[in-house]
């Protein structure tokens, strides 16, 4: 098992979030698609460029190592379900106004794998941590406030995605083999569906040099570069600090939301901001301590 390097966990969690915080611009592209079709087609391709990738990135030993431990397989269905479950959820509401509950969720799932940290992997939080922590609280209860309730939107994409990234952050399978194992789980259910139906518009356009066509194809690298980096740097990062970095995906897709997309942006929603930038503020200065000691 590889050694943890937090310098190069921290470069990879920023391109992951980065990428992820552009994804409606993508999935914007595709509004004419229905979800589930999208869904169907990143399973696909992503299987595709899965194995092109690692014909090139070599991991010896990663088969024999899966034959050895079956119990692998299953872990890796779950997180397959897990992730599948949460592009769905996010490609329906960036497609059906609603990037606004998608950012709420994803401030909210730092502070799920923050709980997740602590409860199950037995990580401790220092003092400016806990800090941190609460200005994130504060600012995702104003984001509550402005919604009213809970939305289900919300509450679907957070949890779904601090489960998948505990079960990757824990499972003993390197990133690229992980993510070809699971999307080739999940390639008979995908197959299946486009079987019986056969009269959808992807299942046509998805093999034809159409501009819907050359989208859902590209759909394969698209998901799988941010893939790729986040569960990389699961194994370097303590969970806490994975999950803090997550906040740079849903500012992004805030921003889109006002700026391109015409969402309303409240003073609720401004006080959340700035409450959540000030946890990440603090959160850094911790990180910069910490790395300056250990130099």
């Amino acid at each position: 098992m590889q050694t943890a390097n937090p310098r190069r966990g921290y470069v990879l969690g920023l391109i992951a979030y980065g990428l992820w915080g552009l994804f409606p611009i993508y999935f914007k592209a595709l509004q004419s698609v229905p979800a589930m079709e999208i869904i169907v087609q990143r399973v696909l391709w992503s299987a595709v460029f899965a194995v092109l990738t690692l014909l090139v990135w070599k991991h010896p030993g990663w088969w024999k190592a899966l034959v050895d431990n079956p119990k692998r397989f299953l872990i890796l269905m779950c997180s397959g379900s897990l992730i599948a479950g949460n592009w769905l959820v996010y490609v329906w509401a960036v497609n059906n106004g609603r990037m606004l509950e998608a950012s709420l969720g994803y401030y909210i799932n730092p502070l799920v794998n923050v709980l997740l940290g602590m409860l199950l992997l037995g990580e401790r939080l220092r003092r400016l941590q806990w800090i941190a922590v609460g200005l994130a609280v504060i600012g995702v209860a104003q984001q509550l406030w402005r919604v009213g309730s809970l939305p289900w939107v919300s509450l679907a994409l957070a949890l779904s995605f601090a489960f998948y990234g505990l079960i990757r952050k824990k499972a003993p399978v390197a990133a690229l083999p992980g993510l070809l194992v699971e999307t080739w789980l999940l390639l008979p259910l995908a197959l299946g569906w486009l079987l019986f139906h056969g009269d959808a518009m992807t299942a046509q356009a998805a093999f034809w040099p159409t501009p819907v066509g050359l989208l859902l194809i590209a759909a394969g690298p698209v998901t799988l570069v941010p893939l790729l980096c986040f569960t990389a740097a699961a194994r370097d990062l303590p969970y806490a600090t994975l999950g803090f970095l997550q906040y740079m995906a849903p500012t992004l897709v805030l921003a889109l939301a006002v700026t391109f997309y015409g969402e309303h942006l409240s003073t609720a929603n401004l006080i959340a901001f700035g409450f959540i930038w000030m946890a990440l503020a603090v959160y850094s200065v911790d990180v910069w301590q910490v790395l300056r000691r250990n130099r």
